[in-house]
């Protein structure tokens, strides 16, 4: 499929049903483009990423333009320059986060930890990805130590994954955890709508 046809696509959706369709169907379903014709090496690579995170291998997807071969919202080309985007969806792993954000939260609360206004901002936009039921790493909390070991654990991994490490290839590897495969197409779904208006306006 090429951005042309993408758009075509696209104009084809007319309701909700459709969307997650949609999505199912070109974000989820079949072999990324940056492992074309490379099925069992694309199982290799879930499957380092599954068993790091004590997951099932479909539960790790490859999304954007390293599926496409080119962005699914800016309809630039993949290139060298591009990132490996990863989603993990797993309902156990999402939960051990669940409860050392709740904690945290409850932390926050009772003033047992102050946070500068820079530090709760971030707090703030991890939240709102959080309560989608998205879990973003990279927005962390970085003012105590058990979050500054998962983050650091998280991306060391990711970089083990990159550069050559292993089965994609030459570039960085990044990843979200959701909740399930769900809440992943929820979040895909409203991306397409917003993208639909961009496209018909």
């Amino acid at each position: 499929m090429n951005i042309d046809e993408y758009k075509e696509e696209l104009l084809k959706i007319s309701n909700d049903k459709d969307r997650v369709s949609f999505v199912q169907k070109f974000f989820f379903n079949g072999t990324p483009f940056v492992f074309k014709d490379r099925d069992h090496e694309y199982y290799d690579f879930s499957k380092k990423i599954a068993d790091n995170f004590n997951i099932q291998y479909n539960d790790v997807n490859i999304v954007g333009s390293s599926r496409f071969g080119f962005s699914p919202y800016k309809f630039t080309e993949f290139s060298y320059e591009s990132d490996i985007d990863v989603t993990l969806c797993n309902e156990n792993l999402f939960d051990q986060f669940f409860e050392l954000i709740s904690d945290y939260t409850y932390k926050i609360r009772y003033r047992e930890i102050l946070l500068r206004k820079d530090q709760y901002n971030r707090y703030v936009k991890f939240v709102k990805y959080f309560s989608t039921g998205w879990m973003r790493p990279d927005l962390l909390p970085s003012n105590t130590t058990e979050f500054k070991e998962i983050r650091e654990q998280w991306d060391n991994f990711f970089k083990t994954m990159s550069y050559g490490n292993s089965e994609v290839g030459n570039y960085k590897v990044k990843a979200g955890l959701f909740k399930n495969q769900s809440f992943a197409e929820k979040y895909y779904k409203s991306s397409i709508n917003q993208l639909q208006k961009t496209i018909i306006n």
